[in-house]
C-alpha cells in the first residue's frame, strides 16, 4: 500500500536502534526523509550511511533528549535544514529497575525525566512547525502502563503518562488539526529487551515461557509489526483517527493468557 507519505519529514527519537530503526526504515521504504534522533552515536550515523547508499534521504541528530534545550535544537535544525515537519514519533527510552522497594526517590525521578520528559519537550519544540503542516503525533507507550510488571514503578509511570498525554493533547490540539495516538507494544525483541532476557539463568527457558502468554501465535510482536502501525497513523490513510492507544500485542493485554 502507497501510504502517501513521500518527501514528509518525520522525527524518530530513539531512531537508530530497535523499534525506532525499524520505524525509520519504514519511513525510508516508503519515500519519507526520516530524522533519527538519538545519542548512540555509531548506530546513528551507520544507519544514516545505509539509506544513503540506498538512494534514500534521511539526516541524524545526536543528542541526549533529556535536555529541553537539546529537544529544541532537534526541532530547529530539522526545520531549517528542511522547512518542515510533517510527524513527531517519540520513541526514546528503556525500561529500568526502580521499582518500589528496589529504587528511592531520586532514582524515580530520573527514570520519569529519561523516558518522560523529551515527549513533551519534542512535543512543545515541533508544534509550530506541525500546525503549519497539520501534521501528527505518535506516542510510544507500553504494555506496563496497563498491566504492570514489578520493580519497575518510574518506567510505568512514564508509559502510564504517555498514554494521559497521547488523550490530552489529542483534544488541545484538535483546532490546528493535529492528530496524535498511542501504539502499546508488549513483547518486542529488541536490544533492550535481550539484555533483560540475559538477566536469568535461563533466557531460552524464559522467552519460552513469555512466548506460552501470548495469545496470537505464541510469537514475539516483531519490530516491523509495530513500525507499520506506527507508519499508518501518520498517514493520510489515518486521517480521522486521533486520542487512541492502538495495542500491537497479538493479544496479550486484552485477551485471556490462556489460551
Amino acid at each position: 500500500m502507497d501510504l502517501g507519505i513521500k518527501d514528509k519529514v518525520i522525527i524518530v527519537t530513539g531512531g537508530s536502534r530497535g523499534i525506532g530503526e525499524a520505524i525509520s526504515k519504514y519511513i525510508a521504504d516508503e519515500g519519507a526523509i526520516p530524522i533519527i534522533v538519538g545519542h548512540t552515536t555509531e548506530t546513528g550515523y551507520k544507519l544514516r550511511q545505509y539509506f544513503i547508499s540506498k538512494g534514500k534521504e534521511a539526516h541524524f541528530i545526536e543528542t541526549e533528549l533529556s535536555l529541553s534545550e537539546n529537544c529544541k535544537r532537534v526541532a530547529e535544525e530539522t526545520f531549517e535544514k528542511y522547512g518542515r515537519i510533517n510527524a513527531l514519533i517519540n520513541n526514546a527510552g528503556s525500561n529500568d529497575s526502580i521499582g518500589l522497594e528496589s529504587g528511592d526517590p531520586e532514582k524515580f525521578v530520573h527514570s520519569l525525566i529519561y523516558n518522560l520528559s523529551h515527549y513533551y519537550y519534542m512535543a512543545h519544540y515541533c508544534l509550530n512547525a506541525l500546525k503549519d503542516s497539520q501534521g501528527s503525533i505518535v506516542n510510544i507507550s507500553s504494555k506496563t502502563a496497563v498491566t504492570g510488571q514489578g520493580n519497575t514503578s518510574g518506567y510505568a509511570a512514564a508509559k502510564g503518562a504517555q498514554l494521559a498525554l497521547t488523550r490530552e493533547w489529542a483534544v488541545e490540539l484538535l483546532p490546528y488539526g493535529i492528530r496524535v495516538n498511542a501504539v502499546v507494544p508488549a513483547e518486542v525483541m529488541t536490544p533492550n529487551y535481550e539484555k533483560w532476557l540475559s538477566s536469568f539463568k535461563e533466557p531460552e527457558k524464559k522467552l519460552l515461557e513469555i512466548k506460552k502468554n501470548i495469545p496470537l501465535g505464541h510469537r514475539m510482536t516483531t519490530k516491523e509489526e509495530i513500525a507499520s502501525m506506527v507508519v499508518y497513523l501518520v498517514s493520510n490513510h489515518a486521517s480521522h483517527i486521533t486520542g487512541q492507544f492502538l495495542f500491537v500485542d497479538g493479544g496479550y493485554v486484552h485477551l485471556d493468557r490462556g489460551l
